[in-house]
C-alpha cells in the first residue's frame, strides 16, 4: 500500500525531501538555543559579564531567526508537496477509473467513489503533511534533545526515558482500538453520498409523491450513525493529551525536584554540579522533548485516520480493467456482421445462474435487426457484449468474422454505437453534446444527423439552436428530446452498428417510425439492432429475435413469428387491445 502511495508524489520529490532538511535545520537550532540560554544564566547573569550577554544574546536572536526561516521554509515545501501528492492521488484514481469496464464500476457505487476522490484524499494528503512535518521533526528533536539533556546530567536525563515505554504503550492501546471504528466511519459516508446524489438526482419524484419526511429521516439516520462513531472514536483519542500531560508534569516535577536537589549539594557552581542555567536548559529540553512525543501523538491520530482513507484510495488504483487488449490486437472492423455462438452471460463469476444461456445468433451487415422480450429477459446484456462493455463467461461473440476479444477496444467500440436505456447529456451546448459522436463533426453533419433522429426540428424552435446550452444531464429538455439527441450523437459516429436499447420508449410511434425510415434509408449498410417494448418499433426488421428468460425463444419476421411464436403473438395481441396503432 505505501510503495502505491509513494508513486504518486511524482514531480514532487523534490519538495518532500526539502521539507525534512528545514525541519531538521530547524530543530537544530532550537535545540541550541537552550544552550545558549544557560550560557548566557550560568556565564553572563551570574558571572556579571555585559559583554557576554551582548553577545549569547546577539546569537540567540540570529539563532531565532534563522530558526523561523527554515519553520517558513518547511512549511512552504510541506504545502506544495502534500498539495501536489494529493492533486496526482485524485489524477491516477480517476484515469484508472475512466478505464474500468462495467464490471469493475459494478463493485464500487458512485457515492464510494467520490468520497474516496474527495474526503479520503483531503485525510491522506493532510496525514502526508503532518508526516513530512511532525513525523520528521518530533524524532529528531527527541534525538537531539536527549542526546543534550544526557551530555548536561545522565542521571536526571533517565526521567524522560522513563516515560517514552509509558506513553508509547498508552499510545498503541489507544490507537488499536479507535482504526477500527474510522474503518467503519468511512464506510458509513459512502452511505451518505449515495442517499445525498440518489435524493438530489429524485428530487421530482420526491416531492411529487411527498416524501420529504422520509427522506429527511433516512439521511438523518446515517448522520446519526456518523455521529455515534465519530463521537466514540474522539472520546478514545481524548484519552491522548491527559496521558500526555500526566507524563509531561511527572518529569517536569522530578526533573525539578532532583535538580534543585543536586544545585544545592554542589552549591550552584558549574564545574562541581549542576548549575541554574544547566536546569532551565534540562527543564527546556523535557519540555521539548514531551511537546515531540504530543506532537507524535497527533501525527499517529491523523496516520489513524488517514490509514482507512489509504486503503480506499489504494483499492481504486490496485483495481486493474477485466477488459485489456490482446497482444497485436486488430485495429479495422471490416463489416458489421455479428455472431453469437453458444453464448453464456453472467455478471458474476460465481451466479448459480446465467443471465444469458446458450445463446446463437447470426445477423448480417446491413441487416435491421428487433429483439422483444419481457422486462428481466436479458436484452441490454445481450447487446452489450457486442462492443465488449462485458466478456462473454463461455461461447464466442465475433463481428466482422473476427472474435471482439481480439480487436483493440477503442477501435470496436468506435465502430459500434449504442444509445443505452439511461440516455445520458453532459452540461454544455447542444452542439458540444452532438460531438461527442464526432469531435471534427462539422455544421452540416451535425444538422443532418439531427434531421436522421427527428432532432432538427425542436431544436430550430430554441433561440439559440445548436448552441443552446443544456443543463446537466439534460435536465432543461424533454425525455423525448433527449432520447433523440442521443440518436443524433450515436449517427455522428457512423458506425459499422447501430443498438438502439429502448431508445425511443419517450417518442411518439409517428415520430418513431419516421427515424426508422430515415435509418433504414441512409445507413443501409450499417447493421441496426432495435431493442424495444412496442412491436411498432421492431415490425417491419428483417428478423426479430424473441427472447425469454436470459434464452432464445424464437427468430423470425414479423409474420412467421405471429404464426409460430406464442410470446411475440401474446405481447402484440395485447397491444392491440390497448389502443395501440400497429404501423404496417
Amino acid at each position: 500500500m505505501v510503495k502505491k502511495l509513494l508513486d504518486c508524489i511524482g514531480q514532487y520529490k523534490k519538495d518532500s525531501v526539502l521539507t525534512p532538511i528545514f525541519v531538521a535545520l530547524e530543530v537544530v537550532l532550537e535545540v541550541i538555543i537552550p544552550l545558549l540560554m544557560a550560557n548566557l544564566i550560568d556565564y553572563g547573569i551570574d558571572g556579571g559579564s555585559m559583554s557576554y550577554i551582548i553577545k549569547i544574546g546577539i546569537a540567540l536572536l540570529i539563532s531565532a531567526f534563522i530558526s523561523l526561516a527554515f519553520g517558513v521554509l518547511a512549511g512552504r515545501s510541506a504545502a506544495i508537496a502534500s498539495s501536489g501528492f494529493a492533486r496526482n492521488l485524485r489524477r491516477n484514481m480517476y484515469y484508472n477509473v475512466q478505464n474500468f469496464s462495467f464490471s469493475n464500476i459494478d463493485k464500487f457505487s458512485t457515492a464510494s467513489i467520490v468520497t474516496r476522490l474527495t474526503t479520503d484524499v483531503t485525510n491522506v494528503q493532510n496525514a502526508y503533511q503532518m508526516i513530512l512535518r511532525m513525523a520528521i521533526r518530533c524524532p529528531i528533536m527527541l534525538i537531539f534533545s536527549l542526546a543534550v539533556s544526557f551530555h548536561i546530567d545522565a542521571q536526571l536525563s533517565l526521567i524522560f526515558l522513563g516515560s517514552i515505554p509509558v506513553l508509547g504503550i498508552g499510545l498503541w492501546l489507544i490507537i488499536s482500538n479507535v482504526h477500527p471504528i474510522f474503518v467503519r466511519i468511512f464506510k458509513t459516508y459512502d452511505k451518505l453520498n449515495n442517499v445525498v446524489q440518489e435524493n438530489l438526482h429524485g428530487i421530482r419524484v420526491v416531492k411529487s409523491f411527498t416524501r420529504e419526511a422520509f427522506e429527511i429521516e433516512k439521511f438523518g439516520n446515517i448522520s446519526e450513525n456518523i455521529y455515534k462513531d465519530f463521537s466514540k472514536a474522539e472520546k478514545g483519542l481524548a484519552f491522548i493529551m491527559p496521558l500526555m500531560q500526566f507524563c509531561m508534569y511527572a518529569c517536569m516535577l522530578l526533573v525539578s525536584w532532583f535538580g534543585a536537589r543536586a544545585i544545592v549539594a554542589c552549591g550552584g557552581d558549574p564545574a562541581s554540579g549542576l548549575s541554574t542555567g544547566e536546569l532551565m536548559s534540562l527543564i527546556s529540553y523535557a519540555m521539548q522533548i514531551l511537546m515531540s512525543l504530543m506532537m507524535l501523538s497527533m501525527v499517529f491520530v491523523m496516520i489513524t485516520m488517514s490509514k482507512a482513507s489509504a486503503e480506499r484510495i489504494v483499492e481504486i488504483l490496485n483495481e486493474e480493467s477485466d477488459l485489456k487488449n490482446c497482444d497485436n490486437p486488430i485495429r479495422e472492423v471490416t463489416n458489421g456482421d455479428i455472431t453469437f455462438e453458444n453464448v453464456s452471460f453472467a455478471y458474476a463469476k460465481q451466479a448459480h445462474k446465467p443471465v444469458l444461456d446458450s445463446i446463437d445468433i447470426s445477423i448480417k451487415s446491413g441487416e435491421t435487426i428487433g429483439i422483444l422480450g419481457g422486462t428481466g429477459s436479458s436484452k441490454t446484456s445481450l447487446v452489450q457484449l457486442i462492443p465488449r462493455l462485458y466478456d462473454v463467461t463461455a461461447g464466442k461473440v465475433t463481428v466482422g468474422g473476427v472474435d471482439v476479444r481480439d480487436y483493440d477496444i477503442e477501435s470496436l467500440r468506435n465502430q459500434v454505437s449504442v444509445v443505452l436505456q439511461k440516455n445520458v447529456l453532459f452540461s454544455g451546448t447542444i452542439k458540444e453534446n452532438l460531438r461527442w459522436g464526432n469531435e471534427n463533426a462539422s455544421e452540416e453533419q451535425i444538422i443532418h444527423a439531427c434531421q436522421l433522429a427527428q432532432a432538427d426540428s425542436f431544436i430550430d424552435k430554441f433561440p439559440d439552436k445548436y448552441d443552446t446550452y443544456l443543463e446537466q444531464g439534460g435536465s432543461n429538455v424533454s425525455g423525448g428530446q433527449k432520447q433523440r439527441l442521443c440518436i443524433a450523437r450515436a449517427l455522428l459516429k457512423k458506425p459499422k452498428i447501430l443498438i438502439l436499447d429502448d431508445s425511443t420508449s419517450a417518442i411518439d410511434t409517428k415520430t418513431d417510425s419516421l427515424i426508422r425510415k430515415a435509418l433504414k434509408k441512409e445507413i443501409p449498410d450499417t447493421t441496426k439492432i432495435i431493442i424495444a417494448q412496442r412491436v411498432s418499433s421492431v415490425q417491419d426488421s428483417d428478423k426479430i429475435i424473441v427472447l425469454d428468460d436470459g434464452k432464445v425463444n424464437a427468430i423470425g419476421t414479423h409474420e412467421e413469428l405471429m404464426q409460430t411464436c406464442d410470446v411475440y403473438k401474446e405481447v402484440y395481441q395485447s397491444q392491440m387491445k390497448g389502443g395501440q396503432t400497429i404501423e404496417q
